[in-house]
């Protein structure tokens, strides 16, 4: 073990690069406890373990820690003051290596959190990470995948961030984080075969989007306040075979936004998920359904399901959902409704066809508009959709 002795009060900012340098491969560096200045690149397996009372300082220039070797293990480190480069994606970490691990640091009053390009099989666990800037388009992402594969992000703590961003990267698993106050939760594009499971994502503006992205799963996750009018907790477009199941999607504008799929392989299981206290719990858009939608429980929504076009739910496969709007008996006592849960399209087209009205959701005008169209409607209602094995409380 390499342990560096030379104090950090000779030197305002003492270079860390210089230590980083004299590390054999292997070797631990384990530094007193101080500011260090940056940027740094790690081009040897070593490990940096600053014991949380190590401060590395990029004074405002470019990635504060750059690692290009394999097997390199960075913990314990604050690392702040990045540059402020979009173009040049300056970040806290730039990892561009494999089998490595990121755990345990503080990184704040940066652009990117940590950016992992083309860096496979890597472990990114328990980092509190923060960008800066008020209006959360101009800040980075807080973790952006880009080419990346097989890689483990768990436990990171991230807000204040704009995004977390994958793309074209598959087969990672991204577990048990929480990600606040930013703008796009998590964003997947042209991005399978990923794990999202076990995370809280709560005062986003919107939540996890995911586009042309494949087989991804979406599991007991829970999504909470996004209120913003034009947000989705949930938002799939393009992608086929994703898994949504176990969720908790609670105080939402809109719980999940879907397409209607275009090739009948394009479809979405949604199971088991809980909808409560939203707006809107799903709402479809397209011209015909698909997608399998069972065991789902909606609660407290203003409107349960909302359309493009009536077809573009009905032709979903519903099965032993409940719903709080049932009005039906279970006089066998076997827990499933005894007739099907039918939803019509009533008060709620006024704001899908003008969305100025949307302001007005919830409101008594328009519920006296949805009681007097029930009561006698002017024109036969559009079916939307129909579950004939509604569960019961």
């Amino acid at each position: 073990m390499l342990v560096c002795t030379l104090s950090p009060m000779a030197y305002a900012f003492p270079p860390l690069q210089l230590f980083v340098d004299i590390t054999p491969p292997g070797g631990v560096l384990t530094l007193p406890a101080g500011t260090y200045a940056g940027p740094v690149v790690v081009k040897r397996p070593i490990t940096i373990d600053g014991k949380g009372e190590v401060i590395l300082d990029g004074e405002g220039e470019g990635t504060v820690l750059t690692i290009r070797s394999n097997g390199v293990t960075v913990r314990g480190l604050h690392i702040t003051h990045s540059g402020d480069s979009h173009d040049k994606v300056d970040a806290g970490v730039m990892l561009a290596a494999d089998d490595a691990l990121v755990e345990d640091n503080q990184i704040d009053d940066v652009l990117f959190g940590i950016h992992i390009q083309q860096a496979n099989g890597n472990v990114i666990r328990n980092n509190r990470i923060t960008s800066r800037g008020e209006e959360s388009s101009l800040r980075g992402e807080g973790i952006r995948i880009w080419y990346s594969h097989e890689n483990q992000l768990e436990g990171n703590h991230l807000y204040h961030v704009r995004d977390v961003l994958f793309t074209n990267s598959s087969d990672n698993r991204f577990i048990g984080n929480t990600i606040e106050d930013s703008r796009i939760g998590m964003e997947l594009v042209f991005s399978p075969n990923n794990l999202i499971e076990n995370n809280t994502l709560i005062r986003n503006t919107t939540g996890i989007v995911i586009i042309y992205s494949n087989e991804v799963v979406v599991k007991d996750n829970r999504l909470l306040n996004m209120p913003d009018a034009t947000s989705s907790a949930l938002a799939v477009k393009g992608s086929s075979q994703v898994t949504i199941e176990g969720n908790e999607i609670v105080r939402c504008a809109v719980g999940l936004t879907a397409n209607s799929p275009t090739h009948p392989e394009n479809i979405l299981y949604l199971i088991n998920n809980r909808f409560a206290y939203n707006d809107v719990a799903m709402y479809f858009y397209g011209e015909k359904g698909g997608h399998i939608i069972h065991g789902n429980r909606f609660i407290g929504n203003i409107i349960p399901v909302a359309v493009s076009a009536a077809s573009s739910a009905l032709g979903n496969d519903w099965r032993g959902n409940l719903w709080d709007t049932y009005e039906g008996f279970d006089r066998n006592q076997d827990g499933v409704g005894d007739t099907p849960h039918n939803v019509y399209l009533y008060s709620d087209r006024l704001w899908m066809d003008r969305p100025m009205a949307r302001f007005f959701r919830g409101s008594p005008v328009l519920e006296l508009v949805d009681f007097i169209e029930r009561i006698a409607p002017f024109s036969n209602p559009a079916l939307i959709l129909s579950d004939p094995t509604p569960k019961i409380h």
